[in-house]
């Protein structure tokens, strides 16, 4: 009873956007500047991470793989999917039990006795074998088989979505740790400069060139550096105790390594699977389908519970009034029986269960048709961001670049008279923003990369560990 599930087809676009972008722009000798480019419909590594060639990144996500609790929570989760799936298929045989039941009983005198030698007191002693049988006449333990295999399927792919959250998550800790560093040498390096202006504008202050006003000014950008600051280190050790936890470690346990964007490499070619594909690989996807695969399961189960369910029965034993002859001729029994049972009037609860199943599966394929339009809109967000931050970063370098440039030009003339105080104010609050500014945008490019290839699907079947037999056929059939 009930529909036979098919795969949902694949999504009709052959792009993610209008005028995909073949090749991101470069930024020469800036970590990472280097130009990406795009590769049309190529697999994707299991281990992504590694491209970044980052041995401390490496050894942080391989400490997350084995010790961060909440994949493991979704391991089990999976473990208990499969084990209740197995039970479910023991409906398919036979059911065999046995018992022994041994007691003493006195009757009254009035009443016949029970045992042939007419004693009123006795003991009974009865060995039995029951076997009992529901042939699936309708499909009712067929259907409910594979609604649970279905179910093992979405906790499979709910431990996989889990498992690529974990390594992307652990690889923008580590990228954000690097340019929050970057950005406290930066905003370290402004306060050491202001300082020394401050030095030199007291000298002129004692010796008359220069006012108190001028002075009160320089000691006034001086604090706005140093108050930038705390916010910034606060942002670190936050960074450090979430690295931590990822890796299954207590705060305390944070593992000394200092991430610098210079040790990262942008990974130069990127893969870009096709939509048709796409559907194959991402784990929230085939997690939805399996849950559509269930509910329609469900439906084959309500339709079977409408209909006459059947069971066969069998008994054998021996009964005797002492142990020593229960095997003996004479003592023995048995019986078989089938019952058929029809549901007649339930007060159309069983129909309406029929209907909220089906409504439960339109409900459920509007659910796996959202997850399909939110993972192209993933790829295709981040294919934008990959391509405007590289533009970003490209003038964020140049604009870093002139900032130094004013601010080393502003330094000499202001030494030599030639220029005022607040013209080289200005320049180095120019600088201090473009330098902030600039790492930001350098974090943004790796980041997006990361981004890029969970959008894909993380490669999780290109990993043996995490790629079943089935899983891994699956995606490579399309």
């Amino acid at each position: 009873m009930g529909p036979d599930f098919k795969t949902p087809a694949p999504p009709s676009v052959s792009a993610y956007v209008a005028h995909p972008p073949s090749a991101t722009a470069a930024v020469p000798a800036i970590p990472g500047g280097a130009a990406q480019r795009f590769a049309g419909d190529t697999d994707l590594p299991g281990d992504w991470w590694t491209l970044f060639h980052s041995q401390a990144l490496n050894d942080l996500i391989a400490q997350a793989l084995k010790a961060n609790p909440d994949l493991k929570a979704a391991q089990a989760a999976l473990r208990q999917a499969h084990e209740t799936m197995l039970a479910q298929r023991g409906a398919f045989f036979p059911s065999l039990s046995a018992g022994f039941s041994a007691t003493r009983t006195r009757q009254s005198g009035d009443l016949a006795p029970t045992p042939a030698n007419n004693a009123s007191q006795f003991s009974l002693f009865t060995p039995q074998l029951s076997i009992s049988y529901a042939p699936d006449v309708f499909g009712l333990t067929r259907r409910t088989v594979e609604g649970a295999r279905a179910q093992e399927q979405a906790s499979r792919f709910q431990m996989l979505a889990a498992d690529l959250t974990l390594t992307t998550n652990v690889a923008n800790a580590a990228i954000q740790d690097a340019a929050i560093n970057a950005q406290i040498d930066a905003t370290r390096q402004i306060v050491e400069i202001e300082t020394r202006m401050i030095e030199v504008l007291r000298l002129q202050v004692s010796k008359g060139y220069a006012g108190g006003l001028d002075l009160a000014a320089q000691e006034s950008q001086l604090a706005q550096a140093r108050a930038a600051l705390p916010p910034l280190l606060k942002q670190s050790a936050q960074q450090h105790d979430l690295i931590a936890v990822l890796t299954g470690r207590f705060p305390v346990e944070t593992p000394q390594t200092r991430f610098t964007l210079e040790s990262l490499t942008l990974p130069a070619d990127l893969p870009l699977s096709l939509p048709s594909t796409l559907v194959t690989q991402r784990p929230d996807v085939r997690q939805a389908e399996a849950n559509l695969h269930a509910a329609s399961a469900q439906i084959g189960i309500a339709e079977a519970n409408r209909l006459p369910n059947f069971l066969l029965t069998g008994d054998a034993g021996s009964s005797a009034l002492a142990i020593s002859r229960v095997f003996h001729s004479g003592t023995g029994f048995w019986d078989l029986g089938a019952a058929i049972t029809a549901p007649l009037f339930q007060g159309g609860a069983l129909l309406h269960q029929e209907r909220a199943a089906k409504a439960a599966y339109q409900q459920s394929a509007e659910q796996y048709r959202g997850a399909v339009l939110t993972a192209v809109q993933n790829v295709a967000d981040t294919l934008a961001a990959i391509e405007q931050d590289a533009e970003g970063l490209k003038a964020a370098a140049a604009a870093a670049d002139a900032a130094r440039t004013t601010l080393d030009l502003s330094e000499r003339q202001y030494r030599a008279g030639y220029a005022g105080y607040l013209s080289l104010l200005s320049a180095q609050q120019g600088y201090q923003q473009t330098r902030i500014a600039l790492v930001q945008a350098q974090a943004a490019r790796f980041s997006d990369t990361v981004a890029l290839y969970q959008a894909l699907g993380g490669g999780w079947w290109r990993r043996p560990e995490l790629a079943g037999a089935d899983l891994a056929k699956d995606v490579h059939a399309n």
